[in-house]
């Protein structure tokens, strides 16, 4: 019987040895690596989004999804957060490149502000995040379309829904900021996102940070 439980401690300690790791841990990865999301920030939205990936045997991300999000633009975040950790992970040589790896990451916030809403208020913003992704899509696509003859009547239409949104000069000149950030961590296509979504809300002053990085 002893030997028994021997036998099953030493297997126990082999599987957490052979466990793909990162260097500082995923926790220490996060924090150093995060760009806590407009949305989220302005609304003082927290939580834990998990995020399900594989691992191939030189420690390259691939197949990345999020398992259990928070419905907003943290989700993104954490997916951008795994995509970045790839080719950083320590594969074991017994590791199965077939399983998936589960990595939850919480984001929380503190200083002014963050008490001030209640649960309600927050869950609110999140209801509103979801129900407004088909509104921002709408004027992504009309701005990506737009050429010179646009109706004054449609774009004063486009123009107000924008400024519905909370697509302000603020909230743009914010992500542009982000993906500065992200540019500095090496993310070149998570800052693209960023500076694209800033031309695709009719602004241009990403144009030239897409020029020059968005090839």
């Amino acid at each position: 019987m002893v030997r028994i439980f021997l036998a099953f401690l030493l297997l126990i300690s082999i599987s957490v040895k052979a466990q793909p790791s990162l260097k500082g841990g995923l926790n220490a990865f996060v924090n150093a690596n995060k760009v806590y999301p407009a949305y989220s920030y302005q609304n003082f939205i927290q939580g834990t989004v998990t995020v399900a990936f594989k691992l191939d045997r030189e420690g390259k991300v691939y197949g990345a999804l999020v398992r259990q999000g928070i419905g907003t633009d943290l989700d993104d975040e954490a997916l951008r957060l795994i995509r970045l950790s790839s080719g950083k992970w320590t594969v074991p040589a017994s590791h199965d490149t077939s399983v998936v790896l589960i990595a939850p990451m919480t984001f929380s916030l503190s200083g002014t502000g963050v008490n001030e809403r209640s649960p309600a208020q927050i869950q609110q913003a999140i209801s509103n995040y979801k129900s407004n992704e088909g509104l921002t899509n709408a004027v992504l696509h009309f701005y990506q379309k737009k050429e010179g003859n646009a109706k004054p009547e449609e774009l004063r239409r486009i123009e107000a829904l924008k400024a519905e949104l909370g697509y302000d000069e603020e909230y743009l000149a914010s992500r542009i900021e982000d993906g500065k950030r992200k540019l500095k961590q090496g993310d070149e296509v998570g800052a693209c996102e960023d500076f694209i979504f800033v031309k695709n809300m009719g602004s241009s002053k990403a144009d030239e940070l897409i020029a020059r990085y968005c090839k």
